[in-house]
This record gives C-alpha cells, sequence and structure tokens, in this order.
C-alpha cells in the first residue's frame, strides 16, 4: 500500500516461497513460468501481512502470529469468510481470493486477498497529508462515517447472517476478553479484576444488530493518497461478527489519542498526535448525527474498549516473552496493559462521581 512501509521479510517471519508458489499456482492465482516475490508490510502488531508480486500483479497474504495463538483469536477462516462476501455490500471491504487451511503449506491457515493501494496513517502523519492542515479533520470524519456506512450494511444481503449471535454479545465479551485476560497476564491485576466487575455489572442492552469490525481504529483503514477525507479500503477483518455497533465506537475511542492525554497513553498512541484532529466528543457526535443512535451509555464502550486492549497488549506481550517473536515494539506492551487498565479505572471513577 502505498505509504505502508514495505520491507524485506523480517528473518522469523519468513514464509517458504516454494511452497506458497506451488499453492498459488493450484489456485490459479501464479501462472506457470511467473515470478513470485514476497516483501512485508512493516506495520501491524499481530496478524502477519505480506506483499505479493506475481508476475508483477500486487496480491496480499494474511497469516496468524507466530506460535500458539488464543482460541478465536486470528481468525483467517473467518476473515477469508468476511472478505470473501462483504465487498458485494460494503465497497471499503478488499475481496478475499482465496483460502489454505492445510498447515502443511506455511505452518497456518492463511488466505490471499487484493491490493488496495493508498495511504496507511500510523504514528506519524505520512509525508503525502502532512503539509494540508485540514487533513487530520478530514480523516476523522472519513473514519466515523466509514464506520456508520459499515453498521448500517444488513449482514442478510451479503450473506453473513450466520456469523455470530448477536443475543448476549456484549456479556460474552466481558466474559470472553476476562478469560483472554487469566491465560495471557504475567501476574494477578486486582485492578483489571475491578475493572472486570464494574463491565459485568452494568452490561447495556443493544439498541441494534449490527456487523462489528471488532478492532476498528485510523490503522485499519487505508486512505485515498489524493483524499485524505476518502477511505478505500477497511482492513483486519478477523475478529468480524454480529452484535452491538457500539462496541466499535468504543474501541475507536479507546485508539483515539489526543495531546491532552496522559503522556504513557501518548507514548502508546497508534496515530498522530496532533491537535488538528478533533476530539474524542466530536466522533461521538457525528456517530450519533450519522446513525440517529442514543449514544448517553458510550462511556461503558469506552472502557470495555480500553479493558479488550489491556487482553491485547498482554498477549502480544505474552509472545515476545516467549520468544514467539523478536520484534522488539512488544517489550514493554506489559507495562502498557496496566496503563490501559489504569485509565479505564479512572474512567468508571468519573461515571460513578458523575
Amino acid at each position: 500500500m502505498t505509504g505502508e512501509e514495505v520491507i524485506a521479510v523480517r528473518a522469523d517471519e519468513r514464509l517458504d516461497e516454494a511452497a506458497l508458489a506451488s499453492w498459488l499456482r493450484g489456485e490459479g492465482l501464479l501462472a506457470d513460468g511467473e515470478a513470485l516475490s514476497v516483501r512485508q508490510f512493516a506495520g501491524g502488531k499481530a496478524n502477519l501481512t505480506y506483499l505479493l508480486e506475481l508476475g508483477g500483479r500486487p496480491l496480499v497474504l494474511r497469516r496468524p502470529p507466530l506460535g500458539p495463538v488464543a482460541p478465536g483469536a486470528h481468525d483467517m477462516v473467518r476473515e477469508h469468510q468476511v472478505l470473501s462476501r462483504l465487498h458485494a455490500g460494503f465497497d471499503k471491504a478488499p475481496r478475499a481470493l482465496a483460502l489454505c487451511t492445510d498447515p502443511a503449506v506455511l505452518g497456518a491457515p492463511f488466505f490471499v486477498m487484493e491490493h488496495r493501494p493508498g495511504v496507511v496513517v500510523r504514528e506519524r502523519l505520512p509525508a503525502a497529508f502532512a503539509g494540508t492542515d485540514g487533513a487530520p479533520a478530514a480523516m476523522a470524519g472519513a473514519l466515523v462515517d466509514t464506520l456508520a456506512e459499515l453498521h448500517s450494511v444488513d449482514p442478510a444481503a451479503v450473506g453473513l447472517s450466520g456469523l455470530g449471535q448477536p443475543d448476549g454479545f456484549m456479556a460474552r465479551q466481558v466474559v470472553g476478553w476476562y478469560r483472554r485476560w487469566q491465560a495471557a497476564a504475567e501476574a494477578p491485576l486486582a485492578a483489571m479484576d475491578a475493572l472486570h466487575d464494574w463491565l459485568a455489572a452494568r452490561v447495556p442492552v443493544p439498541q441494534r444488530v449490527a456487523l462489528v469490525h471488532n478492532d476498528y481504529k485510523l490503522d485499519n483503514v487505508v486512505l485515498a493518497a489524493e483524499d485524505p477525507g476518502r477511505v478505500v479500503a477497511v482492513l483486519d477483518w478477523d475478529m468480524c461478527t454480529l452484535g452491538d455497533p457500539l462496541s466499535d465506537l468504543g474501541a475507536l475511542l479507546t485508539y483515539w489519542t489526543g495531546p491532552d492525554d496522559p503522556a504513557p497513553f501518548r507514548a502508546m498512541a497508534t496515530m498522530p498526535v496532533d491537535a488538528r484532529f478533533p476530539d474524542r466528543a466530536a466522533l461521538v457526535a457525528r456517530y450519533a448525527q450519522r446513525t440517529g443512535l442514543d449514544l448517553s451509555g458510550i462511556a461503558w464502550y469506552h472502557v470495555l474498549g480500553l479493558f479488550r486492549l489491556a487482553v491485547i497488549l498482554a498477549q502480544i506481550h505474552v509472545r515476545w516473552r516467549r520468544g514467539q517473536t523478536a520484534d522488539p515494539r512488544f517489550a514493554r506492551f506489559g507495562e502498557f496493559a496496566a496503563l490501559a487498565v489504569e485509565w479505564g479505572r479512572r474512567l468508571t471513577g468519573q461515571q460513578e462521581r458523575a
């Protein structure tokens, strides 16, 4: 993707290119005599994503991280299912082209999808947008509008009505993420237990059922290179399900970071910390305007987002501690998980005083 750093494949994350080429030929994606080139997208912190050049044609390969993964996490079969259908009703979903479930090929399930060129924004504004004062506001507007558009898609119309069980979705989220925490945490953490109890006692009733992305944030969208206010693709669908759409907004608020946030939270930001970006309240107001949903209880979803973030960070950190990845970015993720818990506890205190 233009604006997304592509690097030589990291030594510990190399693919068996001969086995991959053979599989691609069997799927009709690589012709006899065509060369295969494999490079890696440098961004992302969990699933591994590669840029394939097949006779000069770019495609994208997605596979889980190395080593054991939590049950239900990094589900390439689910992501392929979603992306092989959703594109018919949501044009920002890249189309999945082929799925491999045979671990003998690359050691884990993987799939190949179309490549959507554009700009991915991470910790710094890319050069394409850095000189445009209105770019941050345009990105934020496009991000919220795209989320509202996704939540308006009829799951049945795109063949995804059986993707999940929306009844009890939010309660299961609280229970499921807490179990993952217990499996990944280095030591008991009383603040995390208290956060779980607060969430479990206040599970909201959803206003509607929608397709939920489940990891929606700025660095999971691709923006048009010539227009920061246009989303050309939404990425990372392996946790997509049916449920309460406000959980996606809560996740977005969790990852959204501003210059007034505490310094440790700014240090782990996955987006530019720039005062030109609208604040969280502006995102909530725009989403409410686009969807007509009542957002008076959005704080619960924000706390849930922080709860989930703490678990995700702990899961990544435990893989780093076990030597399943050598990526040095993950060394501080245990510390960052505790910070996410503390931020969530702060928000619960504000709610209780309100």
